[in-house]
């Protein structure tokens, strides 16, 4: 049973300096997350999908509205939120069992609580034997596993991820589509998940929000009634087909209107008049 409002997002906005001026990156943005789901967050090219997650991790405060995790308002960074980036940022001089113990040492733990719950992580997603090796001797795929231990070795109860499997080929990439998933399944974690591509949020998620392009506000929320676990073979399904046309539909006809009215903006910064 799901706990409602592990992350609740009460009409949050953000506005930043950019190099050309304030960015409306995000108005009026809502959203609720019930512990232990999977939520992706979809939208067109700097609609605020990353500044969103950012304002989730407490680093970067939005301007306006509210935001709760585990019912407390975000000001600062939480224990109980990990983040996964875009790269998995490994330290180039660190072997890849001393990058993943790397939060646990600023977090001034005693990592010899944490050795038996990190060992069966790494076996999980199949890194046993290259504890001692560097991010250079690792693959793409390679590396964004180990990051992905390194966010689950404090045992965070909710994981942020910004696109983390972005940078890597298409086969690795559903590789890694599906080990998150059994990392999700068992380990019942509540995820918050941004990507730019649809298919691989229909295929992840339960609920899919779609975000409108810049400034990033609610367009529409999918609830994703396919199986779990899901079937070998389901992208190729049409009842999944049928919700990633209809969630590109969406989008296209948003930036469209958008565009016909002179208010969209392809470019990563705005002025604002």
């Amino acid at each position: 049973m799901f706990m409602k409002q592990i992350i609740d997002i009460k009409n949050v906005g953000k506005i930043y300096e950019g190099e050309k001026g304030l960015v409306n990156a995000i108005e009026n943005f809502s959203m609720q997350v019930e512990e232990g789901d999977f939520v992706a967050i979809v939208g067109p090219s700097g609609c605020g999908k990353t500044t969103l997650l950012w304002g989730l991790t407490g680093l970067h405060n939005f301007t306006s509205g509210k935001a709760y995790v585990l019912e407390e308002e975000i000001t600062k960074p939480r224990r109980e939120v990990g983040i996964i980036f875009q790269q998995s940022n490994l330290l180039p001089w660190r072997t890849l069992i001393e990058n993943i113990y790397f939060p646990l040492e600023i977090m001034k733990e005693n990592i010899n609580n944490y050795k038996d719950r990190i060992d069966e992580l790494i076996e999980g997603v199949d890194l046993t034997g290259f504890n001692d090796s560097f991010p250079r001797e690792l693959s793409g795929g390679m590396q964004q596993r180990a990051s992905i231990v390194r966010a689950l070795s404090y045992d965070p109860k909710i994981l942020l991820m910004d696109e983390p499997f972005g940078a890597l080929d298409a086969y690795t990439r559903d590789e890694m589509d599906t080990l998150l998933l059994e990392i999700w399944s068992k380990t019942k974690k509540t995820i918050v998940f941004v990507t730019h591509r649809i298919e691989e949020a229909v295929y992840l998620a339960n609920k899919v929000y779609v975000m409108t392009a810049r400034p990033g506000t609610n367009l529409a929320l999918y609830n994703i009634n396919l199986p779990r676990p899901r079937p070998e073979g389901i992208t190729m399904e049409m009842a999944f087909f049928d919700i990633v046309a209809d969630i590109k539909k969406t989008i296209v006809k948003d930036v469209q209107a958008k565009k016909e009215a002179g208010k969209y903006r392809s470019q990563e910064y705005s002025t604002i008049a």
